[in-house]
């Protein structure tokens, strides 16, 4: 019953990554490292690709599809993917680099007992099907066993709570940091327990919803009669009508993100007194700190009522229950019965992606992890930058970093409506950001974690057994500030509110994001709004909760406070009139945080700009002003093709807008955007200017 709980912010809620294929920015990709070479751009004569433009849509009626419409016209979505664009495409790319890294490095043969040997069995295990099929249920059947014999709740919650055992329960437990002290780490309790995505996923009266739930219930059904599973129709619906009431109990995502309400310290005395019904000591003796005395309950109300639900569940419906969730976490590495039937339900029904992708794809995505803390990300890490991260690119961006922290210094120093007290406190957290770039200065320690090379599920249990123990041991000693939260090779970034820093892997340090060949525009328009964005995460309706050594406290007066909502509840109104889908709308609640990133990077990174001109005016090129090509480079990176269910799931729960209302909604909010490409006030984005809104 482990979870996540640390506050991190990322740029992309869900990039994941499939084969590269003759796709436009694909190809480009492909021939970056010979054109490098040449000292020529990855992408076009100077890093936009222009063949992706519809012309015949004027930018102020929709600047997503003028930069990338005609690309999205004659691209497909890969078969074994639920979205396409910039994001996907080089996490592809990723994908296939670390695929090479392990192959190459198999062929060395490595010693055993090293990083590369454990990476390379872990790897070949994952991708042993037949070794799989062979086994059956094998492996999991002592576990299972475990379940059917439970005499009480206080045994599902040992089970749940051992940390080489995979499964869910309502009430989540993880390791994290302390909110108010940020080198302390403490157990976080919240709410989880459900199957699918999101509440809405039970609740909403939707057709598609309801589509949804139906095969939820077939599916819940499928796998406990592949386990032969005694009466698995009556407990699949006792299991789904759990479910439901469990969604009914949860807080809406919108209001999880709110760190004033999620902040509750409880003493052991008081979590047992504050939720009684539940077994704390049975889980805590089973997570392994039967003495722990300090707990954040985040969801109060919501845990509370949790525990109590699960002490009143009929223990074999719960029984039943655990074994579904046990079977969903594992299917990927039981019989493939087990795995088709879970990407039957959890890839095509719930993202609309119409294929399975490659067993190697999905050894890699395992292995690295999305997006935080994968036991084994670093080690495939090691592999990834000895062959995929130069020096140059490193220091490159470094520089960028300080121009980007300039340009938020100038910005803020010119804000009308922060008061002189306040500015000088957010100076002192913009000046504190601490930035990682790249790769950890010390990898992670993988002599005490053991790989077979004919043993995936195994390897799965210990890998869990290795990162619990690696939990117990930051809870025990406290926080280490060298620590990366992700893989070198993922594709995205991310802010940490509690230790006041930004994060950006090595993958993400390449075109169409950041090439070191191409327009410095293009760059920052690109790398630099990603920059901008991850900064301005400190300085976002939550993150500006924390003062510069991470520490959750007020820091403004109440004035300023006043102004910053007024402007924040504008821009979550301007996005609550996005429509995704027909009848379905952006959460403009949900989606604040990186809106307000979003919209703030960009301004922020276009100061930036101006700055490295140095007051020279930049070439027009192919007809290209430098803040229009600034704004295209932007625009591309959002660039992105997605199926009606990725889409609809991504809305009801993710944090972050979809990729067209990233572009729309931020530009249209920028007085440059207007003069740079002379929009007017008939064209479909344009707002009245003073109803633009204009944060940092």
């Amino acid at each position: 019953m482990s979870i996540q709980l640390s506050r991190r912010t990322i740029l992309m809620g869900a990039t994941g990554a499939a084969a590269l294929t003759a796709f436009g920015l694909a190809e480009g990709i492909f021939k970056h490292a010979a054109r490098a070479a040449a000292g020529k751009p990855a992408i076009g004569a100077w890093g936009l690709d222009l063949a992706a433009m519809d012309r015949t849509i004027e930018p102020g009626d929709d600047f997503f599809r003028h930069v990338g419409g005609t690309w999205m016209k004659t691209t497909q979505i890969p078969a074994d993917r639920s979205r396409w664009g910039s994001f996907n495409i080089l996490a592809a790319k990723s994908e296939d680099d670390v695929r090479d890294a392990i192959e190459t490095a198999e062929k060395s043969s490595p010693r055993p007992g090293t990083v590369d040997r454990k990476t390379v069995d872990y790897y070949r295990a994952y991708l042993d099907v037949a070794a799989i099929e062979a086994k059956g249920l094998a492996p999991a059947q002592d576990d299972l066993a475990r379940i059917a014999a439970a005499q009480s709740h206080e045994d599902l919650v040992k089970l749940a709570g051992a940390p080489d055992f995979r499964a869910n329960l309502p009430v989540g437990m993880g390791v994290t940091l302390d909110a108010k002290r940020p080198d302390v780490y403490i157990i976080g309790i919240a709410q989880a327990g459900l199957g699918m995505p999101d509440r809405d996923y039970y609740l909403k009266d939707d057709a598609k919803f309801a589509n949804a739930r139906a095969k939820y219930r077939v599916y819940v059904e499928t796998m406990l009669k592949l386990a032969n599973y005694a009466d698995a129709g009556p407990h699949a619906e006792a299991i789904t009508a759990l479910e439901r009431q469990i969604a009914e109990l949860h807080w809406p995502r919108e209001k999880s993100r709110n760190r004033d309400l999620t902040y509750n310290p409880k003493s052991r005395a008081e979590l047992l007194a504050f939720a009684p019904d539940f077994p704390w000591e049975a889980g805590l003796a089973a997570f392994g700190t039967p003495a722990h005395n300090e707990f954040i309950v985040v969801q109060l109300d919501a845990v509370q009522a949790l525990a109590k639900l699960f002490r009143t569940t009929p223990l074999p419906t719960l029984r039943a229950y655990l074994t579904f969730h046990y079977l969903n976490a594992n299917a990927d590495i039981l019989p493939k019965a087990f795995d088709d039937a879970a990407f039957e339900f959890n890839g095509r029904t719930v993202t609309g992606q119409p294929q399975q992708r490659d067993r190697w794809k999905r050894a890699v995505s395992q292995m690295s992890g999305t997006p935080f803390n994968a036991a084994l990300g670093e080690a495939v890490g090691q592999l990834y930058v000895k062959r995929n991260f130069s020096p140059q690119a490193k220091a490159a961006m470094g520089q960028l970093v300080e121009n980007l922290r300039a340009a938020y210094k100038t910005r803020i120093a010119k804000l009308s409506w922060m008061t002189d007290d306040t500015k000088k406190a957010a100076l002192r957290k913009l000046e504190t950001i601490n930035v990682k770039i790249g790769y950890p200065d010390k990898w992670r320690d993988y002599s005490a974690l053991e790989i077979k090379a004919d043993d995936a599920f195994g390897n799965r249990n210990r890998e869990g057994a290795f990162q619990r123990a690696r939990d117990l041991k930051r809870l025990a000693k406290g926080a280490d500030r060298a620590d990366w939260g992700m893989a070198p090779q993922t594709v995205n970034a991310y802010y940490s509110s509690v230790w006041n820093e930004i994060v950006f892997p090595a993958a993400i340090l390449q075109p169409p994001f950041f090439d070191l060949n191409a327009d410095p525009a293009v760059n920052y328009g690109g790398i630099g709004a990603v920059i901008g964005h991850e900064m301005g995460h400190g300085f976002d309706d939550q993150g500006a909760k924390s003062d510069e050594k991470g520490i959750l406290r007020k820091w403004w007066n109440e004035e300023d406070e006043r102004r910053f909502k007024e402007l924040t509840d504008k821009l979550a109104d301007q996005y609550s009139k996005f429509e995704a889908l027909p009848g379905l709308f952006v959460n403009g609640r949900l989606t604040l945080g990186e809106n307000i990133g979003d919209l703030g990077g960009l301004n922020v990174s276009l100061e930036a700009y101006k700055i490295s001109l140095k007051g020279t005016e930049p070439p027009v090129i192919d007809g290209f002003t430098g803040i229009q090509r600034f704004f295209l480079g932007f625009a591309q990176i959002w660039r992105q093709l997605q199926r009606e269910e990725a889409l609809r799931n991504q809305v009801v729960s993710d944090p972050h807008s979809p990729g067209e209302f990233r572009a729309n909604g931020t530009v249209r909010n920028m007085d440059e955007w207007y003069e740079a490409f002379a929009v007017k006030p008939a064209a479909k984005l344009y707002l009245a200017p003073e109803s633009r809104v204009r944060i940092w």
